[in-house]
C-alpha cells in the first residue's frame, strides 16, 4: 500500500487537532447546512468528543479541506465534506474521498443525504474508485 506522498509535497488527509479549530469550523461554514454559528459549534464538539465520529483535514501547503465521517462497524459514513471556494473544482474533494478509502480500504463508505450528491459525481467521474 503506498502512501499519498507525490512528488508535488505533502497533499495528505490529517487528524483533526484543537489547533485547528477555527480553520475547521470556517470550512464547515461553507456547508448549507453548517451556516449556524450554534449548529457550527456543537458539529465541533461532536467530532471532538466522540470517538465515532473522525474529522480529517485536508493539507496541501495550507488546509484546503475537510472531511468528517461518523463510523459505525464496516461502515462509514460522509458527514462532511468542504473545499475552500478558492480551491474548488481543482480534484480536492474526490482526492480527499481516495485517501479515506485508502485509510479504511476494509470499510464501505457511504454518504448521507448532505453528502450523496457530491459522492455520487466523484464515482461518476472516477468508476474505478
Amino acid at each position: 500500500m503506498s502512501g499519498n506522498k507525490t512528488n508535488e509535497g505533502f497533499k495528505m488527509l490529517i487528524r483533526y487537532k484543537k489547533a485547528y479549530e477555527k480553520i475547521a469550523m470556517g470550512l464547515l461554514s461553507f456547508m448549507p447546512n453548517e451556516k449556524d454559528l450554534k449548529k457550527l459549534q456543537q458539529t465541533i464538539k461532536q467530532y471532538e468528543t466522540d470517538d465515532k465520529w473522525q474529522l480529517y483535514l485536508w493539507k496541501d501547503e495550507d488546509i484546503t479541506g475537510l472531511i468528517g465521517v461518523a463510523m459505525e462497524g464496516d461502515v462509514i459514513e460522509i458527514q462532511h465534506i468542504s473545499v475552500n471556494p478558492s480551491h474548488r473544482f481543482q480534484g480536492i474533494g474526490k482526492s480527499m474521498v481516495q485517501s479515506l478509502k485508502q485509510l479504511h480500504e476494509d470499510k464501505k463508505i457511504v454518504p448521507n443525504a448532505h453528502t450523496a450528491a457530491f459522492l455520487k459525481k466523484c464515482d461518476e467521474q472516477n468508476p474505478d474508485a
